[in-house]
């Protein structure tokens, strides 16, 4: 049988912004069902939200708490490709795996998965990554949709994590520590150079 957190948890637009204060949706709406946190933290979910969480706590609607934002028309991250380095930061950071890309080459957002959780914006060196317009707007397919892409995509780094405290690596980490190859030393270079480059071309 469905729990208070799950009914509350299926009202969140699951963009897993963390906005709201916790580490995803669904760590807040165990915090609502818990009277831990109030029901007006989501800025995605916005007035349509905190009406659907009111009427099933059957409490008041209350505004949204402009402590944790304000509620906009939803977006989707743009990368500027020219400007890209190949960090992979932002896509360290999606967390429904919406940017595809790989070390030290271009960097592109799926239009179509992005959660508009704008969690990759601030982690971009380069600043070449902006949140515009979608020009639809989030709804419940959107939602069912980014909360499978985000619990395969917790799967996967669970499943990675295990592996990597296997036996064979934990044998591994006991082994004194060698010095960093000479490689490491030109790959931070290089990296160092884009970054300057890039910030050049901005200003």
């Amino acid at each position: 049988m469905p729990s208070l957190a799950d009914a509350i948890d299926a009202l969140l637009p699951q963009t897993q912004c963390m906005q709201c204060g916790y580490a995803g949706c669904r760590p807040y709406a165990e915090a609502i069902a818990a009277g831990e946190a109030d029901l007006n933290r989501c800025p995605p979910g916005g007035p349509r939200t905190i009406a659907a969480l009111a009427a099933l706590l059957e409490r008041p609607e209350r505004a949204l708490d402009p402590a944790v934002g304000t509620h906009q028309p939803f977006r989707i991250a743009l990368i500027d490709e020219e400007h890209c380095i190949g960090c992979t930061l932002c896509i360290q950071a999606c967390p429904v795996d919406a940017i595809v890309g790989a070390n030290q080459l271009m960097h592109t957002v799926l239009e179509g998965d992005c959660t508009g959780c704008e969690r990759c914006v601030a982690p971009c060196p380069v600043d070449c990554i902006t949140m515009v317009p979608a020009d639809r707007a989030w709804g419940s397919e959107d939602a069912r949709h980014a909360r499978t892409r985000y619990q395969a995509r917790n799967t996967r780094l669970l499943r990675r994590h295990d592996e990597s405290a296997g036996p064979a690596a934990r044998t591994l980490s006991n082994k004194p520590a060698l010095a960093a190859p000479a490689g490491d030393e030109a790959k931070h270079a290089r990296i160092a150079q884009a970054l300057a480059q890039a910030r050049a071309r901005r200003s």
